[in-house]
């Protein structure tokens, strides 16, 4: 005979409930707006560019976003272009705004390939323009990542 006999379903009951009452209140969160504000030139090696690209990124939540890192990658006309990570930690405040400097590689292989990709379908987007994709994330401690995505297009000049 057990001295507390519905102790272990009370329990798990009670730990169910918190953890939905959790969810709830840390689920609802709106995407970070994140523009391109900057882009500095950085020490390369021989195969590949390198550069510090600024992003601002602005919280429209109620509350701060805490990050530990952040990655992004950024894709021109479908095909990979930029990568980049960088360890800062930080915090964007409730309803503002922070810039964040990330360092991106853009290899000479990615080079080619882009230059592949346009002179392929020069003829028939002279002056066309190229979509580019931004995505990344700041990296989350205990909720998860902040993830953010950034599609436009990039009007080639005139010959």
């Amino acid at each position: 005979m057990t001295l507390f006999p519905r102790a272990p379903r009370t329990l798990t009951g009670l730990a169910l409930l918190a953890s939905l009452s959790a969810c709830t209140m840390f689920g609802s969160r709106e995407d970070v707006y994140v523009d391109l504000v900057g882009l500095e030139p950085l020490p390369s090696q021989e195969m590949e560019a390198r550069f510090a690209v600024k992003l601002r990124v602005q919280n429209p939540n109620e509350t701060a976003i805490r990050y530990d890192g952040i990655a992004l990658e950024l894709r021109v006309n479908n095909r990979p272009l930029a990568t980049g990570v960088s360890d800062e930690s930080g915090e964007v405040p409730r309803y503002g705004e922070k810039v964040i400097n990330v360092p991106v590689t853009i290899s000479a292989f990615s080079v080619l390939r882009q230059a592949w990709g346009v002179a392929a379908s020069a003829p028939s987007t002279s002056h066309a323009a190229v979509p580019y994709e931004l995505n990344g994330k700041l990296g989350g401690r205990l909720w998860g990542a902040a993830r953010f995505t950034d599609t436009g297009e990039l009007t080639l000049p005139a010959q």
